[in-house]
């Protein structure tokens, strides 16, 4: 509604100048002020039309022009020097001919074209730091979180934002939802409740108001006809200089290949679990048999395995035990512990 109230003050504005304008002309040039009116009014008409059909403006593209419009100017004012100086020591008398003029206006054009033309191409990979050139990307503010299937579908990330942690917006490219809804559909019942839980967790996030949700419509013409999902979420990453959200393990890996930054929720569950220390006590619940003689296994109640010895005859029942070791695998972690009392096994001398 602003930008609508905008236009038409800027239309109103060249309406009045024009009127201006006219109103100052003498009366055998009514006719040509009237026709001044009416084009001073178009060409409004004309920028308001462009700047209505082209939506995304880019505030880098409009600094860039900016900058190589002035040192387009500095240049062409540099050949215009070079151009007199010309005239003066070979062609004495033509200094004010207008074909000398032209040239100059001429040579004006071209610089600036050429030079705004170059920062446009360029504006993505040079920043300009007197006095220095920096060729690197700076970011600045939050870096966006892109979200992957797996990771909605597994909806700790719904918990994770209840805790306030992420500040950062959270971005779903249209293809992710394009996925979810493929899964949801499907005639294979564990898929579809999958893909219906994956639904269910994405408007559990959208009415989350302790997190910014943004939907991406961004389109990728390099990935977007052979590309799967996670060649295109890993170049909408890199594109708007994210981080990539998952679980998954073959995407964690193509995106530390492609030099994108991802989080991975099972890292972060793990290191979140608390640290046990080799004699310390605990009680947990010997829920079934361990592979080995006399073992038994338990949980924790973030899914840690125990696995505590002569423990076989306690099943479902809760035991206090004392760690002996612990074990971390690419699997997770497994504690290893003997029941409160119990003498630890004698150690075995070296034999001569």
């Amino acid at each position: 509604m602003v930008l609508w109230v905008l236009r038409g003050v800027f239309v109103v504005l060249i309406w009045a100048v024009a009127l201006v304008a006219g109103s100052q002309s003498s009366e055998q040039l009514g006719a040509q002020a009237a026709l001044w009116m009416a084009g001073a009014i178009g060409v409004g008409l004309i920028f308001v039309a462009v700047d209505v059909f082209l939506p995304r403006k880019s505030l880098a593209a409009i600094s860039g022009a900016f900058l190589g419009l002035v040192v387009g100017m500095v240049f062409a004012y540099g050949l215009s020097l070079i151009v007199d100086l010309m005239m003066e020591v070979y062609f004495q008398g033509l200094g004010d001919d207008p074909l000398v003029g032209a040239v100059k206006l001429m040579l004006g054009i071209i610089c600036c074209f050429l030079v705004i033309s170059f920062i446009l191409q360029t504006k993505d990979d040079v920043r300009f730091v007197i006095p220095y050139v920096e060729f690197a990307r700076q970011s600045r503010g939050a870096r966006p979180l892109l979200l992957d299937t797996s990771v909605i579908i597994d909806g700790r990330i719904a918990d994770i934002c209840e805790t306030r942690i992420i500040d950062s917006p959270l971005f779903i490219p249209r293809f992710v939802l394009q996925e979810l809804q493929a899964i949801a559909d499907s005639t294979d019942k564990l898929k579809r409740n999958r893909g219906r839980r994956g639904l269910d967790m994405l408007n559990k996030l959208q009415t989350n108001e302790k997190v910014e949700i943004r939907i991406s419509d961004a389109r990728l013409p390099s990935v977007e006809e052979g590309g799967d999902v996670d060649q295109k979420l890993v170049a909408l990453a890199k594109k708007l200089d994210g981080r990539v959200v998952t679980n998954d393990y073959n995407l964690n890996k193509i995106s530390q290949i492609r030099g994108v930054d991802v989080i991975n929720i099972n890292d972060l569950a793990n290191a979140l679990k608390p640290v046990v220390m080799p004699g310390e006590s605990m009680t947990v619940r010997i829920i079934k048999p361990g592979e080995e003689a006399g073992q038994g296994v338990g949980y924790l109640e973030d899914g840690t395995m125990i696995v505590v010895e002569n423990a076989r005859d306690k099943i479902n029942e809760e035991i206090a035990l004392v760690v002996t070791s612990v074990l971390q695998t690419s699997a997770g972690r497994m504690i290893f512990g003997r029941p409160e009392g119990m003498a630890p096994p004698p150690r075995r001398g070296r034999g001569r």
